[in-house]
């Protein structure tokens, strides 16, 4: 396995030549939860055999020719596969291995599996400060009790000072005043904050939007009030365009793409369907130059998931500056922040 510090040196060369540097692997669409504001439970690619782990090594090593890669392993719900300390394994051989889970299945002996196979980064996804509202979003009983448990068992598994827990949120119509509560449950359970805007590609429907006005500022004013807020402020800055009339530009194939459950690869996780080839089937440089020859005709302004925003934050002077600490410096836990009294956390 290569060291954090040759990752992260192979990381800063592919950024500086220009190649994509996260990886968005949906290494299962299976997933036990059926949310409302995401259809990827009923997607039919569920059903489809999936990569084998010996497939997921040889494809880990093959992406190491671009350099060190940030992966989002995602889906579906990764911890369904049985084998998921195998896949983290084969890919924290070259890579930053990240994973987004709802938690549900996650036990202490599996997050500890996880860390010790090289994961460099937990997300918890919770939506709701109030367990009924998030159990209800997410159809499924106890979904907010066990993603709570999920970021202690995560939090006091860590085995490195890189490894790093946050808890992931979607920002919809009715939640952005759950947002700081969210912000200070996170502290308290020793894990950093972040959120990112629902998308109509989801379901194809707008009903999850957030048209509250001043998101990005208020936002940006709980970001500076509490140092465990972790996301970017250039891509909390651009929150309200991006949900009002789109953020022009997408780099969806140039910085950031996205592998499916059966290895095919497109520019980005919503042009799943239109793949640009398989990463099994066809070499590296093939792939990223079909990705960038689709980029250049890409007008699409739909998405500005993390996986998009914060990734181009990386090519903003301002953003970059902002995020330096973050992948520098060895700092997996969140600072602590000042408990507020309820009188203050009511006001």
């Amino acid at each position: 396995m290569l060291s954090p510090i040759e990752k992260k040196w192979r990381l800063f060369r592919a950024w500086s030549s220009h190649y994509p540097i996260w990886c968005a692997w949906q290494v299962t669409y299976r997933c036990n939860f059926r949310c409302g504001f995401c259809h990827y439970w009923k997607d039919p690619a569920g059903l489809l055999p999936e990569q084998t782990l010996d497939q997921i090594r040889y494809g880990s090593r093959k992406l190491s020719h671009l350099g060190t890669l940030m992966i989002s392993i995602a889906g579906g719900e990764p911890t369904l596969r049985d084998d998921l300390p195998q896949v983290v394994d084969a890919m924290a051989q070259y890579h930053f291995p990240f994973m987004t889970t709802n938690g549900y299945r996650v036990t202490r002996s599996l997050a500890g599996e996880l860390f010790d196979a090289g994961l460099w980064g937990a997300s918890v996804s919770l939506d709701h400060a109030n367990p009924v509202m998030h159990d209800r979003r997410r159809g499924t009983k106890e979904a907010f009790r066990r993603a709570i448990r999920a970021l202690d068992h995560f939090a006091s598994a860590r085995k490195y000072e890189w490894q790093r827990v946050n808890l992931m949120c979607v920002l919809m119509h009715d939640n952005l005043d759950d947002i700081e509560p969210l912000i200070q449950l996170a502290a308290e359970h020793d894990a950093y904050f972040m959120v990112q805007p629902y998308c109509t590609r989801k379901t194809g429907s707008d009903m999850f939007v957030c048209r509250k006005p001043d998101i990005g500022k208020k936002l940006l004013e709980l970001r500076n009030r509490y140092p465990n807020f972790l996301s970017n402020p250039v891509f909390l800055r651009r929150f309200d365009r991006a949900i009002s009339q789109g953020i022009p530009g997408c780099k969806a194939g140039l910085a950031f793409f996205n592998i499916d459950s059966t290895g095919d690869v497109a520019i980005c996780v919503e042009r799943r369907n239109d793949p640009v080839g398989n990463l099994y089937r066809h070499t590296v440089p093939t792939l990223i130059q079909r990705m960038s020859a689709i980029s250049k005709t890409n007008t699409c302004t739909d998405c500005w998931y993390n996986c998009r925003g914060e990734i181009e934050a990386l090519y903003h002077p301002v953003g970059v500056l902002r995020s330096l600490p973050t992948y520098l410096f060895d700092r997996g836990r969140p600072p602590r922040i000042p408990m507020l009294h309820k009188a203050e956390a009511a006001e």
